[in-house]
């Protein structure tokens, strides 16, 4: 990986929180993520299971972490499955994590390799009361890819028939949402990594520069940077597509007079940043879109000020509802008496603004957590209101990430340039 070593102090942390929530005599497995096939003999990059990382730390398909908290015996409590190096495996793909590795990245203690599951598993599951067992719950997944956890699933229903399955993941979302300062301090060196990025592309960008160039320069930049790059397939939109919510072919100009709206950030670590700025490709902006973007700018500044504890989700978007109505009011994209009259359930402000302000961030870009919950100290939310003009081909989106602190939000971009003066110096820089 090209991160630098994390304190396993994080992970052994993690595995706390999670042993005191489980039943009592019960244990946990979690499952890396498979190695996703391409064409012929050629695999994606490969990308950890978020769970299993905020567990153990461990960046490594093919493993397996049992949590058994009352075992007892203390040295079967943590029990971490590896894929063992051989000559050819390390010849070819290089060596694997050794157990003595995996003590120094986990602060696991017990490490066996993998052939060794099957036995162990029968053992330990001899001696429980029930095991928790995780699969992809997160409202927005629609994936219809078999995982390795999915597998695994099957293979206790069909072998032990009398042993009680418990869902794990709703416990691993409400201990995920709330981060700790070990992972404050990765996700602001993912944000921090995101603000080079945008500082080298803006004197870069030109009237003619194409989306794709610009995709380049960042990639460059996230790279020298430790990061494996994009936390996300980055939008990269100019004029019209500036409109279009996720435009990723990123392969068109940029032409002289139009906006480009740019939606990015760098991962780290496997956390995410999410950052969006709108930019004018000449270097300044047009009056309308000025204004258009001071609208847009003064809603985020608004959102961002209720992102505290105890914010209800609900009253939060209402609230951010009723600000945009009055800056699309004044931008004369509404009219006031049409507001006065509208279905309540059909708010006209959703034609130019059409998404939600707010979701988690963590190690997913749309991290695990759920919105009918009270915001608390520890969370991390994305903050990014926009306005959509298709007839225009005028989209002004802008994004920042905000910790929610006891002493309010804490905007973990605060150092990025959003500003339209700032915008327009830099660029001309």
């Amino acid at each position: 990986m090209k991160y630098l070593p994390i304190d396993s102090q994080l992970f052994i942390n993690n595995r706390k929180n999670l042993s005191i929530r489980l039943k009592a005599n019960e244990l946990a497995v979690f499952n890396a993520n498979d190695v996703m096939p391409t064409n012929a003999d050629g695999t994606m990059p490969f990308k950890q299971n978020s769970d299993f990382f905020w567990l153990s730390g461990v960046d490594q398909e093919e493993s397996v972490l049992i949590i058994f908290p009352d075992h007892p015996v203390e040295s079967q409590r943590e029990i971490l499955f590896l894929k063992e190096t051989n000559e050819h495996i390390a010849i070819w793909e290089g060596a694997k994590l050794t157990k003595e590795g995996a003590l120094k990245t986990a602060g696991i203690k017990t490490v066996y390799w993998l052939n060794e599951l099957e036995g162990k598993l029968d053992e330990l599951i001899r001696k429980c009361n029930g095991i928790y067992l995780n699969k992809n719950i997160h409202s927005r997944s629609a994936s219809s890819v078999e995982t390795r956890d999915d597998r695994f699933r099957k293979m206790i229903a069909n072998k032990f028939t009398e042993t009680t399955i418990h869902e794990v993941a709703p416990i691993m979302h409400e201990l995920r949402a709330i981060k700790s300062d070990f992972e404050i301090k990765l996700m602001q060196n993912a944000c921090d990594i995101t603000e080079k990025g945008l500082r080298r592309i803006l004197p870069f960008i030109k009237p003619e520069v194409m989306e794709y160039e610009i995709e380049a320069e960042l990639m460059h930049e996230f790279l020298k940077n430790r990061s494996n790059g994009f936390a996300y397939q980055p939008i990269i939109g100019s004029g019209v597509d500036s409109c279009v919510l996720h435009y990723i072919d990123n392969n068109k100009a940029c032409k002289d007079g139009d906006i480009l709206l740019m939606d990015f950030g760098a991962e780290y670590a496997n956390y995410a940043s999410d950052l969006t700025r709108t930019i004018p490709v000449n270097g300044k902006f047009t009056n309308r879109q000025k204004a258009v973007y001071n609208s847009v700018l003064h809603v985020m500044k608004e959102a961002t000020n209720m992102l505290r504890s105890g914010t209800i989700f609900k009253e939060y978007n209402t609230e951010i509802g009723r600000i945009m109505e009055l800056e699309l009011i004044k931008l004369g994209l509404l009219d006031k008496h049409d507001v006065q009259k509208q279905d309540a359930k059909k708010p006209l402000f959703k034609q130019y603004f059409m998404h939600g302000t707010s979701h988690y961030l963590g190690l997913d870009v749309h991290d695990v957590g759920d919105f009918g919950w009270p915001m608390k100290e520890g969370m991390v939310f994305t903050c990014e209101p926009g306005i959509y003009i298709l007839e225009e081909e005028l989209g002004i989106r802008l994004e920042n990430d905000i910790l929610v602190t006891a002493n309010g939000p804490d905007d973990l971009m605060k150092n990025i340039p959003i500003e339209a003066e700032e915008i327009e110096h830099l660029m001309n820089s």
